[in-house]
């Protein structure tokens, strides 16, 4: 396992140097985005209609944070935990394909779809930890921006964050292929058989 410290935006040659189980700690600008922001990005994609950030150069966490704002009516994020992954696996294979993003951050895991999209396009999949809430919020010294407020809510609108040392994350999809969930699944599936396989002999 090797440990990362990443600066956004990252290049190809950045994450292909990255492998699953290594750790990654995060510098730069990263942007929440749940289902609904996904949806709405791709449709304003498919109609040639502008988009208010580059995904490309943004990290993209799965999260619907909790924001407040102080006196001076300024934006600052409470809390900030992770949203399940596997809800945006529909969307992130098209994310990565037609935006270019390079590092998707989550927790839970995603599947196949994703899995292929980051081999091919050049992207990995960061685990954060469930419940540090207040871990990630430590990590936001500033909300740059939000957009899509009005239109989708505070917890699905894009709030674009400038991050220090975000993490740790685990990666959970790196660019070669391989998937820490699905891999894994199959070597415990593999050893369930082997037992059944030993037991049912031993009764024999």
């Amino acid at each position: 396992m090797a440990i990362h410290k990443l600066t956004l935006p990252l290049t190809e040659e950045d994450v292909r140097k990255i492998n699953v189980g290594d750790n990654i700690y995060v510098t730069g600008r990263i942007v929440t985005a749940r289902d609904d922001a996904h949806k709405h990005a791709l449709s304003l994609k498919e109609k040639g209609e502008p988009l208010p950030v580059d995904f490309g150069k943004l990290g993209i966490y799965h999260c619907g944070p909790i924001m407040q704002k102080d006196e001076n009516g300024i934006w600052h994020m409470v809390a900030g935990g992770p949203t399940t992954s596997s809800r945006m696996e529909i969307f992130q294979d098209k994310f990565i394909e037609d935006f270019g993003s390079r590092l998707i951050i989550g927790k839970g895991g995603m599947g196949p779809r994703t899995t292929a999209a980051c081999e091919k396009f050049g992207a990995i999949y960061g685990m954060f930890t469930g419940g540090a809430a207040l871990l990630a919020a430590a990590a936001v010294k500033k909300v740059v921006e939000v957009h899509w407020l009005e239109l989708l809510g505070m917890p699905e609108c894009l709030w674009v964050l400038e991050v220090e040392e975000f993490g740790p994350l685990m990666v959970g999809i790196d660019t070669h292929g391989n998937n820490f969930f699905t891999d894994n699944a199959r070597k415990t599936e593999a050893a369930r058989e082997k037992a059944y396989s030993i037991i049912a002999g031993a009764m024999v």
